[in-house]
């Protein structure tokens, strides 16, 4: 496998903004920035989908997202932050590597919630929850 983009960001091959790392995870500010803060916390370990991580790679790279949130949080003063994962290409992945958006939020930024990603779905509360499909669907999905 080519080296990703973050990867050459990590081995130093390419300049990045780093605000916090260990040896599994590395954080840095994102060049293209939503929100002042915006932040990308990557894995060591180049994998396209969160499920292919090492579990140890998968648990050490969640608590460098706690890490990196309470960081942005304490520095901005708010208690929010979004947190994205867009995870492979259809789930709207521009860089073949896993990597985790922390944005800091505060009332009134400007910025929009996930459910922005569907445009076209009802909003919350619009329909009554169709209990049964539901329980169906999870009924499956404990079979695999």
């Amino acid at each position: 496998m080519e080296p990703s983009l973050f990867t050459k960001i990590i081995e130093g091959e390419i300049p990045a903004s780093f605000i916090s790392k260990n040896e599994l995870w590395v954080a840095f500010l994102d060049i293209n920035p939503r929100a002042k803060g915006h932040t990308l916390v990557v894995p060591v370990e180049q994998k396209q989908r969160i499920r292919d991580l090492s579990k140890e790679s998968q648990h050490s790279l969640m608590e460098g997202v706690a890490i990196v949130s309470e960081k942005l949080c304490n520095h901005f003063g708010t208690m929010d932050c979004t947190i994205v994962v867009h995870d492979g290409p259809a789930a709207g992945q521009e860089i073949p590597h896993v990597h985790v958006h922390v944005i800091p939020r505060s009332e009134g930024d400007g910025g929009k919630s996930a459910l922005a990603m569907f445009p076209d779905t009802l909003p919350p509360g619009a329909v009554d929850p169709d209990f049964t499909a539901l329980a169906n669907l999870a009924d499956e999905l404990s079979l695999d």
